[in-house]
């Protein structure tokens, strides 16, 4: 599965953007989806996960209330609708896949994703 993340940009404090994550050559349905971020050092960020039906979703806590996740089985794309950001929020935005069932970690945990998108860069002014 070939994932392609877009929307990125620069933004002032308090604006919104909305990512979206789409792929080319696999049907997404059948994919848990999941928004990381990582800002620069080595750690990423789990920041939003949906599950294949779009039933079940989950926030790290820096993002409830303040972003969004959704998916559109017919269009293929998964989307992280971002509102209220903060200077915090500054990183690279990666959308990653994982084909159920989970391994055991969590939507949360990077491992449990066997594919990745390029990722797009998400710059948040004072």
């Amino acid at each position: 599965v070939q994932l392609q993340a877009s929307g990125g940009g620069l933004v002032q404090a308090g604006g919104s953007l909305r990512l979206s994550c789409g792929a080319s050559g696999r049907t997404l349905s059948y994919y848990g989806m999941g928004w990381f971020r990582q800002a620069p050092g080595p750690e990423r960020e789990f920041v939003a996960s949906i599950n294949p039906s779009g039933g079940t979703v989950d926030y790290a806590d820096s993002a409830k209330g303040r972003f969004t996740i959704s998916r559109d089985n017919v269009g293929n794309t998964v989307a992280l609708q971002m509102n209220s950001l903060k200077p915090d929020d500054t990183a690279v935005y990666y959308c990653a896949a994982y084909l159920p069932p989970l391994r055991g970690l969590g939507p949360s945990s990077p491992r449990e994703y066997d594919y990745w998108g390029q990722g797009t860069l998400v710059t948040v002014s004072s």
